[in-house]
């Protein structure tokens, strides 16, 4: 459910200006206006929960390497095991 003054058409000029980024630096600048510190960091946890499961890793591994809660972990693995981002992009 969107929030009551975000629409669609917002949350899609936020993917189209994503895809326009074509540096590591012009990433970082954004992101840093876009997140918090903490948001980035558990973007990046989520990223590295998902490369250990599509290497085979098992929860407990990925959460002794990662320190991620049991529930983000839950919900990385479905993504990994259903969605389309992770396995797309992470390859």
């Amino acid at each position: 459910m969107l929030q009551k003054h975000i629409s669609e058409s917002d949350i899609n000029e936020l993917y189209d200006i994503l895809v326009k980024i074509n540096s590591v630096d012009d990433c970082k600048a954004l992101f840093a206006d876009l997140c918090t510190v903490k948001e980035i960091e558990q973007m990046a946890q989520r990223i590295k929960a998902a490369k250990l499961l599509m290497d085979g890793k098992t929860y407990n591994k990925v959460i002794e390497e990662t320190d991620i809660s049991s529930a983000t972990l839950s919900r990385v693995s479905r993504c990994v095991q259903y969605g389309n981002g992770y396995s797309k992009l992470l390859k």
